[in-house]
């Protein structure tokens, strides 16, 4: 007796997604498989984002459903349409429905075969179907997803030149495509900067700098631009600014950062011993920055130190500079400058700390533990992990888009020719001198945001909106993850025994961490905790951390003398002799501050089709626990959003930054 199967196709909602070529799908079940059947009716004309239903006949029913396998006709007369495969669901005789999430381009004429929608490990199940189905996955996307490597002492990357090069399912969709291939010309066209272009001369006074940060303003923006002198406004950056990385508490002074207490405490009421043991001081050391080889700009001599800051807590909670020594050796000629001293020479020594900041910030806590190592959990699980496997579903929505951003972040930032390598003091060699360093002090616990916090003893800061709003992110995030992993790996035996997260995890350490082991980044996972740690930091790394470092870029330096890109004079080697002559001749040209502009406003532009993080509109997950988890993640998500709106409505200066209405998914911009 002949039964029929309703087998209803989504394909994606533009017209490029579908496809003139015939496809044929094959239905699998515990109980036998259907004929290969013709899918009529899937051009780009026939469906407008609809989904169209079709008949598959059999002969008897085929049980529970378990892959579905399509393919599109082969035509050597008719050119190799990609097709969109969004999601399939078929309707069996008896009316139970079975979901087949897919979301996948479909680029060649071959059999392709998709589980049913259930999340599995697939080392779990032993039916053959289900490893034909695993095995075909990794082999295509290890054929597709390749390592490579650019610099030695990097971490490797995928290995794509050019656009072109990318697999589809990694490339920007037509809007985002649209939007986001931007030039510096463009954005300095965007921004109404152009003719600042061709103006190459040196800046003469503040107000010519006013005349250009007018072009392009934020509500942020303004306040910086209104109190970026204040000593305050310094310290604060250092907590809530794009980068707050580098203040830890300090205990005692480093041996190279002879500061007494005569210099900073002149009244011999306090002492600094006394306000270390309370907790009062902090510190900000720029170590890494030490001897890199500064850019030549234009053939000119550009400056890049690697300061030590030193900051007092308040008794009504301001962070406060008490010194700075802008070079790691003392001498002579390297002298630790104080509020106490000229206006112009303090104000100096600011700028050399702003810039020597901007720097480690981009490089360090931006491109590298961002965008690179986003890269690395993106590649290692399109590598490793099968569509159907749970980790595969829960992380993919937080890889979109990465792979294409950073390759165009190579080719127009950091190439060669890149505005990066062009116009910011680090630029060229000292630009990969700074990653490599950076890349060997990177620890485990410096990416898992509860254990940094309190290594860098930073618990019990007030109005480090950072951490505040940062560790509610982190909680919400892994309280999602344990609910929807667990669900899956019922004890730690299952962890041990999962090969594809293994082998998931072994990349991670060998191609991001290059195998070294003093980073604490784990070889292996054994134990289920150890997998729901590992996981929410790479969740928090590719949507918390990134737009915690990302989308404030224009608010703090928009306004170059707050934060600028370059420094054209050495460092001061005296005091006394700093004016704002001086100041004003250490700033980087009008065209290298016109291009840092529209650098940071580029980084820090949203774009129209930003997923943000919780939603997830390819639904992967077809089980009633997960889609619950991601229900609860959602509302957790809104009510902190609501609480940051009502604290920042009381804030002179709003931190915005980890709202979840403002964290995108994944590193995308």
């Amino acid at each position: 007796m002949e039964v029929a199967y309703k087998v209803t196709v989504h394909t994606g909602d533009a017209v490029h997604c579908s496809t003139f070529q015939n496809v044929f799908i094959t239905i699998v079940g515990t109980d036998g498989r259907s004929k290969d059947t013709k899918l009529h009716s899937l051009s780009p004309f026939s469906h407008k984002g609809k989904g169209l239903t079709f008949e598959v006949k059999c002969t008897k029913p085929l049980g529970g459903l378990l892959v579905i396998i399509l393919r599109k006709e082969h035509h050597d007369w008719l050119p190799n349409h990609p097709w969109f495969a969004a999601k399939l669901e078929v309707k069996s005789p008896i009316g139970d429905i079975f979901q087949f999430p897919i979301y996948k381009w479909i680029t060649d004429c071959k059999q392709h075969y998709f589980k049913e929608g259930s999340a599995v490990i697939p080392t779990q199940d032993q039916h053959p179907i289900i490893r034909t189905c695993c095995t075909n996955d990794i082999e295509e996307q290890q054929g597709l997803y390749c390592w490579t490597q650019d610099e030695e002492g990097l971490p490797l990357h995928m290995n794509a030149g050019t656009v072109s090069s990318l697999p589809l399912d990694a490339r920007f969709y037509i809007t985002k495509d649209i939007e986001m291939i931007y030039t510096a010309a463009k954005a300095i066209a965007e921004l109404k900067l152009k003719e600042w272009l061709e103006w190459k001369d040196k800046w003469t006074n503040i107000e010519e700098i006013q005349y250009l940060y007018s072009c392009h303003r934020t509500e942020i923006s303004d306040y910086v631009h209104d109190h970026w002198k204040e000593d305050s406004f310094f310290g604060y950056q250092f907590l809530n600014g794009v980068n707050p990385m580098v203040i830890q508490r300090c205990q005692s002074l480093p041996a190279n950062f002879p500061v007494t207490d005569r210099m900073v405490f002149k009244d011999g009421k306090q002492c600094l011993e006394d306000e270390m043991k309370n907790g009062n001081i902090f510190l900000c050391d720029y170590k890494i920055l030490d001897g890199v080889k500064a850019n030549i700009i234009k053939g000119k001599q550009q400056y890049l130190v690697a300061p030590l800051v030193l900051l007092h807590r308040t008794p009504d909670d301001k962070l406060m500079p008490i010194a700075i020594q802008l070079k790691q050796t003392p001498a002579e000629d390297n002298p630790i400058f104080l509020p106490t001293d000229s206006e112009w020479d303090w104000m100096l020594a600011k700028t050399f700390v702003r810039n020597a900041d901007f720097n480690l910030h981009e490089l360090n806590a931006h491109l590298l533990r961002t965008h690179l190592l986003a890269e690395v959990f993106t590649v290692a699980l399109l590598r490793n992990l099968p569509m159907m496997h749970p980790l595969y579903k829960l992380l993919v929505p937080h890889t979109r888009y990465t792979l294409m951003i950073n390759l165009l972040a190579r080719k127009l930032l950091i190439s060669e020719d890149g505005i990066f390598t062009k116009f910011a003091s680090s630029g060229g060699e000292g630009m990969f001198t700074i990653l490599r360093r950076a890349l060997s002090s990177i620890t485990y616990s410096s990416l898992c945001l509860p254990d940094d916090i309190s290594d860098r003893g930073l618990k019990d800061m007030p109005n480090f909106f950072y951490r505040d709003d940062g560790l509610e992110l982190w909680n919400i995030i892994y309280s999602f993850v344990q609910g929807t992993l667990s669900y899956y790996y019922k004890n730690d035996e299952m962890v041990k025994e999962d090969n594809f997260l293994q082998a998931w995890i072994c990349e991670i350490f060998e191609f991001g961490f290059l195998c070294e082991e003093s980073t604490g980044i784990p070889t292996e996972l054994n134990t289920v905790d150890e997998l729901l740690k590992f996981v929410t930091m790479v969740i928090f790394t590719c949507s918390a951390q990134h737009s915690a470092v990302n989308t404030g870029q224009y608010d703090f330096i928009g306004w170059m003398p707050n934060t600028p890109v370059s420094l054209e004079r050495p460092p001061p080697s005296r005091k006394g002799e700093a004016t704002e002559a001086t100041l004003l001749d250490t700033f980087p040209k009008v065209d290298t501050t016109v291009n840092g502009m529209a650098a940071v406003w580029l980084l820090s532009k949203q774009s129209s089709d930003s997923e943000d993080l919780g939603n997830y509109p390819e639904q992967r997950f077809t089980d009633d626990v997960p889609l619950q988890k991601i229900k609860t993640f959602k509302e957790q998500l809104n009510k902190l959003s609501l609480k940051i709106n009502e604290r920042n409505k009381h804030l002179e200066l709003p931190y915005p930054y980890l709202d979840p209405k403002v964290v995108e998914n994944s590193v995308s911009v």
